[in-house]
């Protein structure tokens, strides 16, 4: 197996397609070509390349006296100047393209760093908790609503233990059913929305238990 090298600091590489393979020299016809499989590009993007200049051979051949590039032709174009794209990123160099379609060479440069951690600022505001308000009217009212169903399921449950078998065991299941939530309940604390969820839902366990209570004994 061959060793996989990586460009040298500053160097240009030339991506181009030879027969159904996608290869890259150190630019000129006469240069020493490598396969990307050789080259610190990682498998996938070396598997997409060669993928690439497979279906380029096959447009060339289709398109053999065709007064126009075609649909085909354009896209493949677009798709080499991509994967040229991904490959400047990966080497930190640039990379001379040679379009396989038209024949033409044109450089692709790596995505500046600066530019990007700049963009993605501008794209993705910074927030911190607490910036925005808390939703108390809303979060309170949601809790209410899933405190009233925890009690009434509760009550219900022990209720009909307690007609069917006996309060013992209503308490039991009961101590289980809290016992499941409640571990589920503290780890939602901290989660936007979930968390007035996880309060009405703690809350009214912790009130049923009254209902539970004398329902059992």
């Amino acid at each position: 197996m061959a060793a996989i090298v990586e460009a040298e600091e500053g160097a240009r590489v030339e991506l181009r397609v030879r027969g159904e393979r996608a290869v890259f020299a150190g630019g000129g016809e006469g240069a020493r070509e490598t396969d990307p499989h050789h080259l610190a590009l990682g498998r996938d993007l070396a598997d997409a390349l060669h993928e690439w200049a497979r279906v380029a051979a096959a447009v060339a051949r289709d398109r053999d006296g065709a007064p126009s590039p075609g649909e085909a032709a354009a896209v493949v174009s677009q798709r080499g100047r991509q994967l040229a794209s991904r490959v400047a990123a990966a080497m930190g160099t640039p990379v001379d393209y040679v379009d396989p379609v038209t024949g033409t060479m044109s450089v692709v440069s790596p995505p500046e760093r600066d530019a990007k951690v700049s963009w993605l600022r501008k794209a993705i505001p910074e927030t911190r908790v607490g910036d925005e308000p808390t939703p108390w009217a809303t979060g309170l009212v949601v809790a209410g609503f899933v405190a009233a169903v925890v009690i009434m399921a509760m009550v219900a449950l022990a209720s009909t233990l307690a007609d069917e078998t006996s309060g013992l065991l209503a308490i039991v299941a009961a101590l289980v059913v809290s016992a499941g939530l409640v571990p589920s309940l503290w780890l939602a604390r901290r989660m936007p929305i979930v968390r007035w969820i996880a309060l009405g839902a703690g809350g009214g366990i912790a009130l049923s238990w009254i209902g539970v209570l004398v329902v059992a004994l």
